[in-house]
């Protein structure tokens, strides 16, 4: 009986593995994090997520993306604060709750931030008694966007600023270099050759995480958790000042800033997306990420999108609950954000309960198409998103994404 007790106790004493997922803004965190929680392997997993930006989004983004989401797969939100500065004293109090509940999962995953520097988070494991007995880490595993991450390098920082790119990269047990498909294969030995002067040991995984056709990544979720690949001595031989408060230090680019939004307002589609479009070309290089998820005029669905820099991508997901408010979330990170013009383009984009359609289902219009001005009946409103569905006299239907004289005029 004593050493069956004494066995339960050391079973119940064992430390937590702690996978942490790290990786600059838009290379690809959450859409990993959300396979990982989606795939078939047997463990319960805890989600600690961090944020950088006015208005959390991700946590929508993972329940959203994430049909099988299950109440044992607990997110805690860290939003509007860095994990590795203002919020660390929040992560401990997370592993202290965590603690408590810990019949309920079998491991951690914290994301954090993309303008985060992994080597404070390390270090919330060694200076603190109680996170020390609790967890340990497994390993910080780097998403690199194969796309943009050079820019992200080569990015000149003001004095006493570190670059977080290079912290993330020199950091990490395991690079996964991420939108493989957007370059050739002359710039992906090219990122792997920067990767590899910055942190030689590390071991690259090739990936593309949102595969074609809505596939799954082909990933080996075994390379990447329970690799048990976290060495203190390792990092303790390339920074012997690691576990020192004073030597990690982190101050942020002042130029980088976030803007963002959380109303129940309902959005115009079209306008939105046209409005991003410009976003895109005016301010492509400085827009670091932009996320949001949306409701949409005439619309049951939410509308998910994200953008990195010059790249788009949206789509509709699950229905809203019923009961659920309507609410639209929405965060623009990046660099010289003007708050104010931002700020008025975006509710420019909501329909207001003021808003009144200028024409009704029947009336004859004309439509600006391919082939000019071409003459149509209204068939609906508010339809997928755009304010009119119009049926033209040649037997096309199409949309008119906005209430202007611009797109559609009375015949």
């Amino acid at each position: 009986f004593g050493r069956e007790q004494g066995r339960h106790k050391q079973a119940k004493m064992a430390q937590v593995p702690v996978t942490i997922l790290t990786g600059f803004l838009g290379s690809g965190k959450t859409t990993l994090l959300n396979y990982i929680l989606k795939a078939n392997h047997g463990k319960k997993i805890a989600v600690i997520e961090n944020e950088f930006g006015e208005v959390g989004v991700d946590d929508a983004l993972i329940k959203t993306r994430n049909a099988n989401f299950k109440d044992s797969e607990v997110v805690f939100d860290m939003a509007n604060g860095c994990v590795c500065c203002t919020v660390r004293g929040d992560l401990i109090e997370i592993f202290k709750k965590l603690q408590k509940r810990q019949d309920r999962f079998d491991r951690i995953i914290v994301e954090t931030t993309g303008m985060a520097d992994p080597a404070p988070v390390c270090q919330t494991f060694f200076v603190d008694d109680g996170v020390r007995a609790f967890a340990k880490i497994d390993a910080v595993i780097t998403v690199v966007d194969a796309k943009h991450i050079t820019q992200h390098l080569d990015e000149q920082k003001p004095d006493g600023v570190e670059n977080e790119s290079v912290e993330q990269i020199a950091f990490a047990d395991r690079v996964l270099l991420n939108k493989t498909d957007l370059v050739s294969e002359d710039e992906l030995l090219a990122v792997e050759q920067r990767i590899k002067a910055i942190n030689g040991s590390v071991q690259i995984l090739r990936t593309q995480l949102r595969a074609d056709g809505g596939r799954d990544p082909a990933i080996d979720l075994g390379a990447i958790l329970g690799v048990d690949a976290f060495s203190l001595h390792k990092i303790l031989e390339a920074e012997p000042d690691f576990l020192s408060d004073a030597a990690h230090a982190h101050e942020h680019d002042r130029s980088v800033g976030s803007v963002g939004f959380r109303f129940a307002a309902e959005m115009n589609l079209g306008k939105m997306q046209n409005w991003i479009r410009t976003m895109m070309q005016d301010k492509g290089p400085d827009l670091y990420r932009y996320k949001g998820v949306l409701a949409v005029k005439g619309i049951h669905r939410k509308f998910v999108f994200q953008g990195v820099h010059m790249l788009f991508d949206g789509e509709f997901s699950d229905e809203w609950d019923e009961g659920e408010a309507r609410e639209s979330r929405f965060c623009f990170i990046g660099k010289n954000l003007d708050r104010q013009q931002i700020t008025e383009e975006f509710m420019a984009c909501t329909v207001k309960d003021s808003d009144r359609l200028r024409f009704a289902v029947g009336d004859r219009v004309q439509c600006k198409a391919r082939g000019g001005w071409l003459a149509g009946t209204v068939i609906k409103v508010w339809d997928e998103g755009n304010p009119y569905r119009v049926k033209l006299d040649q037997g096309d239907e199409v949309w008119g994404p906005d209430d202007v004289s611009l797109y559609i005029t009375a015949l």
